[in-house]
């Protein structure tokens, strides 16, 4: 009989522990060990492909043990989830923070692209400002055609008479004063577009007050020129005469306004230069000078041959007001500014 080695059976013991294989948990590698395997080179395109390849995002669990991170001698804290607790301790400054709350997104990843310039076109106002002109202009014209026809063939006619050949209807002196609105209103684009292209283009106002305010200035520029006239004709000249000049007056000043709309219609959307514009805009003021220069001396001074008294006339109504006009522009368009 051999008695049993103690010693040899527990290494045997040992040996049958030892053989049993302990399950193993799949660790995804850290984003520190896969760039580690990659070379040096490795562009940041490569970086992180390799990344997305090798780590699979997964759901976070976040822990429900209770917070035992506190001041020595004070009470636990509360868990904020505890529905007895005042609002006080659950809303504060910090609480939508996502500093403080990393499951809260901290805003959108990349970098923000360069904004879009401004430009005429992408102007919602005053895109409607011109199309409400443009189907007004069309509807109007459809209305008052004939009037505006006879207008025309009557400009450069010779009246022998007191009065006017040309009779207009409400509607139609309705027709003509939407006219010199909108004229008033093209200037202003014109001289705004302008102003911002050669000096700075900041204003104390926003951009739809300034032009607010410069149609408004020009409208009280063609209502003053209008009472002058009326005063000054009243008192050297017949009521007849009078009264052709002013359908004269109103016609020059709607064909200014329709001679500038093409303009300011190729400025917003085809990019025309703002010197070309202005150019335009300038053989259009210098022709309505001389056609009310002309339409002056065959109203009031043609019978009496008095070329002369026609200058003075013209200057002292027209020259000396635009001039008035051109510097109270400037001194607005200053103030409105904002100077560095």
């Amino acid at each position: 009989m051999f008695q049993t080695d103690s010693i040899s059976h527990s290494l045997w013991g040992l040996s049958d522990s030892a053989n049993v294989q302990t399950p193993k948990v799949h660790r995804q590698p850290t984003p520190a060990q896969v760039l580690s395997w990659l070379p040096r080179n490795a562009t940041p395109q490569q970086q992180d492909s390799a990344i997305q390849a090798n780590i699979t995002p997964s759901e976070i669990h976040w822990s429900s043990r209770p917070d035992t991170l506190h001041l020595p001698g004070q009470s636990v804290g509360k868990s904020f989830r505890d529905v007895s607790l005042p609002q006080y301790y659950k809303h504060s400054y910090f609480s939508k923070s996502p500093l403080f709350h990393p499951e809260i997104s901290g805003g959108r990843q990349g970098v923000s692209g360069d904004p879009i310039p401004y430009t005429i076109a992408g102007d919602n106002l005053i895109t409607s400002i011109l199309l409400g002109c443009f189907v007004l202009t069309l509807t109007a014209y459809s209305v008052s055609r004939g009037f505006i026809e006879r207008q025309v063939k009557k400009f450069f006619y010779v009246q022998h008479g007191k009065t006017t050949a040309v009779t207009e209807t409400a509607s139609e002196l309705r027709f003509q004063l939407f006219l010199v609105l909108q004229t008033s209103l093209l200037q202003a684009l014109v001289f705004f577009f302008y102003t911002s292209s050669v000096s700075s283009d900041t204003y104390v106002l926003e951009q739809y007050q300034v032009i607010g305010i410069y149609g408004a200035m020009f409208a009280c520029y063609y209502a003053f020129k209008f009472m002058m006239y009326f005063l000054t004709n009243m008192v050297f000249f017949d009521k007849g005469r009078n009264e052709q000049w002013l359908k004269s007056f109103l016609f020059i000043i709607s064909s200014t306004g329709l001679l500038l709309f093409p303009a300011v219609m190729l400025l917003a959307y085809f990019d025309m230069a703002i010197k070309t514009v202005a150019v335009y805009t300038l053989v259009v003021i210098v022709l309505s000078k001389v056609l009310t220069f002309f339409k002056t001396y065959i109203i009031f001074f043609r019978q009496n041959g008095r070329f002369l008294q026609n200058i003075l006339y013209f200057c002292a109504l027209e020259i000396m007001p635009l001039l008035s006009m051109l510097g109270v522009m400037i001194t607005a368009n200053s103030y409105l500014k904002v100077n560095y």
